[in-house]
């Protein structure tokens, strides 16, 4: 059991949900979740590693999930830099003046977002299982359901089994996530189901308004200048982090992802997809995170 203190910071009006384990007197890796995801998705035993490997951790829930505050979405949009805030938020609420930042699927954007717009926040860069922020990805999605072979000069689209569950329309629910991150794991690495129903059923449990959500994936398509920044600005350490059976973000955009930033480094994790639920792989992928 990881001995942790939650607290609430501030980010503007909202109230953020946060999370520290680990030694406040250490170097601080925050860790930034994909979309719909609360900071409780970030399993445990990667979280125990880190603190193993020297650092404090600290996970928090985005706004609209978890314990977090529900936006109004019609009434106050929001986008993945406002998203990005809401962490410089939780490290001022900690008194932080920088932290290692590992950001995975969206979180892998926001991170990016930091290390293109707040360089002085960011002591180092991990993106894992993410894409470049900034590309509008809609056309391949679109080509990939129509099932039009895709254009040569596009990022790979996701993979047919991931389409085919989206297809499915399956009614929201524990049983809908399960059978999603079952699809997330891929076909390599044991899934072990057990815990990720665990893991879920804990999200579901504590989410104030399950549904908001939701409000990241239109957060995700809302045009934003500040998207378009080249990552070559970059100055951070850099580290990629993507697995070979990505079936969201297939290894391409990992690649695309390290051949953007200078002097980043690729780490292609042998049979895993998109989420950390095979046993030993929240271990193992914590040991890659750049400190």
């Amino acid at each position: 059991m990881l001995d942790a203190h939650e607290r609430f910071v501030a980010s503007g009006p909202l109230r953020i949900w946060t999370e520290r384990v680990g030694d406040p007197g250490l170097p601080a890796v925050l860790m930034v979740m994909g979309s719909a995801a609360q900071g409780v998705l970030c399993p445990d035993a990667l979280v125990g590693r880190l603190v193993e490997r020297g650092v404090q951790v600290i996970r928090f829930d985005h706004r609209d999930t978890g314990r977090s505050s529900v936006v109004d979405f019609d009434a106050h949009p929001y986008t993945i830099g406002d998203m990005a805030r809401d962490c410089l938020a939780v490290l001022d609420g900690y008194g932080l003046g920088s932290a290692h930042v590992a950001g995975t699927s969206l979180g892998g954007m926001i991170a990016q977002w930091l290390g293109v717009h707040a360089p002085d926040r960011v002591r180092s860069l991990t993106v894992m299982s993410s894409s470049p922020m900034g590309h509008d990805l809609r056309p391949v999605w679109a080509r990939a359901r129509a099932g039009k072979p895709a254009d040569p000069d596009d990022l790979p689209p996701p993979s047919p089994a991931f389409l085919a569950h989206l297809a499915a329309g399956l009614p929201p629910g524990v049983e809908s996530d399960v059978a999603l991150f079952r699809v997330f794991n891929g076909p390599v690495r044991p899934f072990d189901e057990p815990a990720a129903r665990a893991m879920l059923e804990l999200a579901l449990s504590r989410a104030t308004d399950p549904a908001a959500a939701a409000n990241h994936d239109l957060a995700v398509w809302r045009d934003a200048p500040d998207l378009l920044a080249p990552l070559s600005s970059i100055t951070a350490p850099t580290s990629i982090v993507h697995g070979d059976q990505d079936p969201l973000w297939p290894l391409g955009h990992g690649e695309a992802l390290a051949a953007a930033i200078p002097g980043a480094v690729l780490h292609v994790v042998p049979g895993m997809g998109h989420v950390l639920t095979s046993p030993g792989l929240p271990e193992e992928v914590a040991d890659l995170i750049r400190l």
